[in-house]
């Protein structure tokens, strides 16, 4: 079972390098690296290519924004099972893909798996700010606000084929629309594993304090867009946020 994991970047030469060597230090053999880079200026293409022989494929070209990356590289991407290495992030531990790829080959009725992660300070000393815990999957759950970890998101390639990409009428929160997709409008069969599967480290597009109402604004739109009462799901959300950071 091969297992396509994709790395988009723009100017991340202070976090690139941690990301590619969290992905080529898996132990699980079948993987195909992907990076899209968005025609960086600062140094990251230069320690990308220290890696180039390790890499399946890499683009290197401008672009309209992370969601249209991650969609050009689920356009090459040949693998059964998807998922996303962010470049500001890297794995909890060598063996997550191991243990991702078991529960898929463990039951043919799993299409996607997710897990849990932590956010940590943008730092050598990694100090955990937050603690995200998947839990089970329900669609009440998704009614009131939840959804896994975006990063810890693996599906099979051949529902993306069905299903569709990233949509890019939402540039900041598509992941939101993506999973309230396939979860709450397609429900596919989700397994939950109580495991970490990422670090994420604050600071990145997605976790920057300074574009936190416009992920705001964005999430009520797509919320609305699905036909959930955006409101109470977005409330829900945000507080299940600041009670994540009570509890680290």
């Amino acid at each position: 079972m091969k297992v396509s994991i994709i790395t988009i970047c723009y100017n991340r030469v202070k976090t690139i390098e941690k990301a590619i060597q969290s992905v080529l230090s898996q132990d699980y053999e079948d993987i195909e690296y992907i990076i899209i880079d968005g025609k960086s200026k600062d140094g990251t293409q230069q320690i990308i290519e220290k890696y180039r022989n390790q890499i399946t494929n890499y683009i290197s070209e401008p672009d309209n924004g992370m969601y249209e990356a991650i969609n050009k590289g689920l356009a090459i991407a040949t693998g059964d099972i998807v998922g996303l290495m962010h470049s500001d992030d890297e794995f909890y531990d060598n063996n997550v893909i191991s243990k991702i790829a078991e529960v898929f080959k463990a039951s043919n009725l799993t299409e996607g798996v997710y897990g849990d992660g932590i956010y940590i300070s943008n730092d050598d000393k990694e100090k955990i700010i937050r603690n995200r815990i998947g839990g089970e999957f329900s669609i009440d759950k998704i009614e009131n606000g939840w959804l896994p970890l975006h990063p810890t998101v693996y599906i099979k390639k051949n529902l993306i084929e069905k299903y569709g990409n990233y949509n890019l009428q939402f540039k900041i929160a598509s992941d939101t629309e993506f999973l309230l997709r396939y979860l709450y409008k397609y429900h596919i069969k989700m397994t939950y594993v109580n495991a970490y599967f990422v670090k994420m480290r604050i600071g990145g597009l997605s976790t920057s304090r300074k574009r936190a109402f416009e992920v705001l604004k964005e999430d009520y739109k797509i919320y609305k867009f699905h036909r959930l009462s955006a409101f109470k799901a977005v409330l829900l959300k945000k507080l299940k946020t600041l009670i994540q950071y009570i509890k680290r």
